[in-house]
C-alpha cells in the first residue's frame, strides 16, 4: 500500500510524503503505482521547471520514497503557481484514490 500524507498551512499546501508501493500489481508493472508516481513526480517537475520554485525533492527509489516540501518564503506569484500545481495533483491523487482505495491510503492534515 502507498502511503500519502498532505500537509496543509491554512489554505496552503506545504509538503506531501508518499511511501511505499501499492502493490495493485508486481513491482515493475503495478500501474497504478505507475500513475501515482507519475501524477506526483510530475507535479515536482511542473514546481521546479515551471514555477520556478525551490521545493525541496527528497526521493529514495530503493524505500519508494517521495517528498515534496513549499517553502513558505516565496513571491506571491511563484507560491499561487506552486498551489494551482498542487491542487492539480490532489485531483489526480484523489480520482486514483477513489478507484484503488484499497492500494492507496489518503491522509490531509493541517499544520499550524
Amino acid at each position: 500500500m502507498t502511503h500519502i500524507q498532505v500537509f496543509k498551512k491554512g489554505d496552503l499546501y506545504t509538503r506531501i510524503v508518499c511511501e511505499g508501493h501499492t502493490g495493485y500489481g508486481v513491482e515493475g508493472e503495478d500501474i497504478v503505482c505507475s500513475a501515482l508516481s507519475s501524477i506526483v513526480q510530475t507535479a515536482a517537475l511542473g514546481m521546479l521547471t515551471v514555477a520556478c520554485a525551490g521545493v525541496e525533492i527528497i526521493r529514495d527509489d530503493k524505500t519508494a520514497y517521495l517528498e515534496i516540501i513549499v517553502p513558505l518564503d516565496l513571491s506571491e506569484e511563484v507560491m499561487h503557481d506552486v498551489q494551482v500545481i498542487f491542487a492539480t495533483m490532489m485531483c489526480g491523487i484523489s480520482d486514483l484514490y477513489s478507484e484503488y482505495s484499497d492500494f492507496i491510503e489518503l491522509e490531509v492534515n493541517n499544520v499550524y
